[in-house]
């Protein structure tokens, strides 16, 4: 747990009172400060700079290595097999265009996603960007706001700070003028100001997240995946590479041709272009969403979208809209002014809720009472109340909460909220007895029933996950039976067994996990018991989305493996969030998962693209090592294999459509078809290449046979892979062989790739070998997927 500097303790009670009204700073003041660098001027934590993003881009492994190998190539070889170079030009300079475009689009989506900072300046209440903020403002506190420098408190009205984020501890710490509170917490209940006395880098909270608030690409199984192929074949490629040199030098041939073979086996066997397809797709994927307004605020939540088997959704703001209408007042005694009350209610809360709001809808006018207590809502305590000068003490909230069994009104708003209906309950308090945590409580006063606006799109968004296999979880504070009422009019499955949340069995986690397994609806949720939900169900093995709106969702969104925020949420909520639909369209979030799926599903399938041309890379460079033979092609040669097989077929299948849920085991799974197809294709080259050679025509004319030989093979894997077909799918296909049968036939091209097809007998010899090698991968497949094990993306799964 971080040791949190000047934390000061907790005051007892909720009611406070505001000891100090300060003017704040004078505008001019605030600008003379802005231009000596006391501003809230943090760096974004959604992008890097141009310089990063160039130097990541072109201050890679690859580049290093194939960069010194072309160098080599233009020293020692002929300078048409330096094409591979210009590949890797090309690639970082893709790699940078996109992640730019993320860049921008993250940038632009964060600017208006950030949350404006009340201020007053010149005596006046105003709101600005945060870096706008400078030391010494006096910033102005409301139920949800999240604090963005750290300061001293100068106001507290039943101010409750929630520091979690900071030190772990769930309880709210209660806030009076002159405490320290720190960058990092939010506002969970009541209001206040306080002083900003350190803004920028110096606050708390930069201080501590600013090496981790760096852009990254992304931190996953498919990267760490990916890094562990590149890790490993690092190192196989000095030792293969020294054994295909001295082969090579042994046979009488000159140094300059040895060193073209040794660098035509080794660029094959890096998959250079694996890394940028997997950077574009993810980038690719940011620009997808921004485009529907949802801003991903870290690249790694693609990969956890795909993964997603459980939603948690709260009802509020997600099943329904925000806001509500009050429907009716149903008074339970005839001598209370209960407009009255409720407009007083209203009135006396600064910054309302959406309850509240609704109550002050619909009666504006306050009847002029003091409040001389007051104690803000709170999700913990589930009701809000205040004490007027001559008027009595007064509660509003949940019924089950503040109305006991047998009490006028109790079984009304029972059955009343099995209807689907938002009930509150009205009741008085004692004078005086609003300090405690539970005030001494007289007769109910009134039921107020409010109506909650469904979300149009909740039904059609809900059958879409049930379709794909994502179970939907409600979590709400409200009635359970109020909120299954809801779901079940959405159809929601398992909507007809709601849990109330407090009667869960706390002490056994096993039973605690089953039960949340098991249902669909939980009613009456603590903000605790959200965050234990989530850490329920992945200790099931699920992997868990949340999305939310308010403070109380803050740690459960935290803790999730993916968080969804809502655009109007609370800064709190969107600060810790990985995803922010800045619409606050529930209908977003299919979307959001589809794109999710699209990448992983994608990466995947070209990287049995990518891996089966490094393993048949391998295992002819062994091969020809061990053999002594000459190596069946040149640069050239492969670099135009690889790019009608491999690179561009890459580039449009990375892209592709695709809503298959992602599933761990990424790296079994790929190694489990590149292996077989690598090895398959080396095998296929290497005897067309061996029988072609012992029919004792020309080096040219033998590695022509090989080339056709690996196209075949190689194209086949392509075809394999690019499963589903579709109408360009076919064409992709058709293209690339096409483009391969006019290299071949076009004299000045097959010239420049140093291939020759006027010897007939080894042109059938080569056919012959690169049939039967496609033949006999689609048997591996088909034998592979009788067994159960997947081998292709949408196979059999084992």
């Amino acid at each position: 747990m971080a040791e949190v500097p000047g934390n000061s303790g907790s005051v007892g009670g909720h009611v406070s009172t505001v000891t100090e009204r300060d003017v704040g700073l004078s505008g001019a003041e605030a600008a003379r400060r802005a231009a000596a660098g006391q501003a809230n001027e943090v760096p974004r934590r959604t992008s890097r700079s141009l310089g990063a993003i160039v130097r990541a881009n072109v201050c890679t492994l690859f580049n290093a290595v194939i960069g010194a190998l072309w160098v080599l190539i233009l020293i020692f070889g002929d300078w048409k097999d330096g094409l591979f170079g210009l590949i890797v030009i090309v690639n970082t300079a893709i790699g940078v265009v996109q992640e730019l475009r993320a860049k921008r689009t993250l940038d632009r989506l964060a600017v208006v996603n950030e949350a404006p900072v009340r201020v007053r300046r010149d005596g006046a209440e105003r709101e600005i960007r945060p870096r706008e903020v400078v030391l010494g403002d006096l910033i102005l506190l409301g139920p949800g706001d999240r604090l963005l420098v750290d300061g001293e408190v100068a106001g507290a009205d039943g101010l409750e700070v929630d520091e979690s984020l900071l030190t772990g501890e769930a309880d709210p710490v209660h806030k009076r003028p002159g405490d320290e509170v720190l960058s990092g917490s939010f506002v969970v209940a009541g209001g206040g100001s306080y002083v900003a006395t350190r803004v920028g880098r110096d606050a708390y909270a930069a201080k501590l997240t600013e090496e981790a608030s760096t852009f990254s690409l992304a931190h996953s199984e498919l990267r760490d995946g990916v890094a562990n192929f590149i890790k490993y074949i690092t190192w196989l490629v000095i030792p293969i590479g020294a054994l295909l040199t001295h082969s090579q030098m042994r046979r009488d041939t000159t140094f300059s041709d040895a060193i073209t073979s040794t660098v035509a086996g080794v660029v094959t066997m890096i998959p250079e272009g694996l890394v940028l397809i997997t950077s574009i797709a993810f980038a690719v994927g940011v620009v997808r969403l921004g485009r529907r307004r949802c801003l991903v605020q870290e690249l790694p939540a693609i990969e956890g979208l795909a993964r997603v088997d459980v939603l948690c959704v709260d009802k509020t703001g997600t099943l329904t809209a925000p806001g509500m209408d009050l429907g009716e007042v149903r008074p339970l005694r005839d001598d209370v002014d209960v407009k009255a009350v409720l407009a007083a209610l209203a009135a006396a809360d600064p910054r309302p809720n959406a309850t509240l709001q609704a109550v002050r809808d619909a009666f504006p006018d306050g009847p002029g009472w003091v409040s001389v207590a007051n104690v803000p809502f709170s999700s913990a305590r589930k009701w809000s109340g205040a004490e007027f000068e001559g008027h009595g003490a007064w509660l509003l909230g949940a019924p089950d909460v503040l109305l006991d069994r047998g009490d006028p009104g109790y079984d009304e708003a029972a059955a009343l909220a099995r209807t689907g209906l938002r009930v509150l309950a009205l009741r008085e308090a004692a004078p005086g007895s609003l300090s405690a945590d539970t005030p001494r409580a007289a007769r109910p006063a009134a039921l107020v029933v409010l109506k909650q606006r469904v979300r149009p799109e909740a039904a059609d968004t809900l059958r879409y996950f049930s379709r794909q296999g994502v179970t939907v979880k409600v979590i709400s504070g409200d009635n359970p039976e109020s909120v299954a009422a809801i779901a079940g009019s959405l159809g929601l499955p398992g909507a007809d067994r709601p849990i109330d949340a407090r009667s869960l069995p706390e002490g056994d986690p096993e039973a605690y996990a089953e039960v949340l397994d098991t249902h669909s609806v939980f009613g009456r949720v603590t903000p605790r018991q959200k965050r234990e939900f989530v850490q329920a169900l992945k200790s099931r093995g699920h992997t868990v989305a949340m999305t939310g709106d308010g403070v109380n969702d803050v740690l459960a969104l935290k803790d999730a493996d993916l968080g969804v925020a809502m655009g109007t949420g609370s800064g709190a909520t969107k600060s810790v969030a990985q995803v922010v639909l800045l619409d606050d369209s529930f209908a977003t979030l299919p979307h959001v998962v589809a794109e999710g799926r699209r990448v992983l599903s994608n990466i995947e399938r070209v990287s049995g693209l990518f891996l089966t041309k490094t393993f048949y890379a391998i295992a002819l460079s062994l091969m020809t090592g061990v053999a002594g033979l000459a190596f069946p092609f040149v640069p050239r040669q492969s670099t135009l294999v690889n790019a009608l097989t491999i690179g561009i077929p890459a580039f449009f299948l990375a892209l592709a459509p695709s809503d298959e849920r992602s599933r761990p085991g990424f790296v079994r799974r790929v190694l489990r078809f590149a292996v077989p197809a690598g090895l398959i294709s080396a095998a296929a080259m290497f005897l067309a290449f061996t029988f072609a050679h012992n029919g004792e025509r020309s080096l040219a004319q033998d590695r022509t046979a090989a080339v056709i030989a690996l196209f075949i093979v190689t194209w086949w894997v392509l075809v394999l892979i690019a499963r589903p077909y579709n109408w360009w799918r076919l064409t992709l296909l058709g293209s690339m062989a096409g483009l391969f049968a006019v290299t071949m036939a076009i004299p000045g091209i097959h010239e420049f790739f140093a291939l020759y097809t006027d010897d007939r007998g080894n042109d059938l010899v080569a056919l012959g070998f690169g049939v039967l090698g496609a033949a006999l991968l689609t048997a591996v497949v088909k034998i592979a997927q009788w067994a159960g094990i997947r081998v292709l993306p949408g196979s059999a799964t084992k």
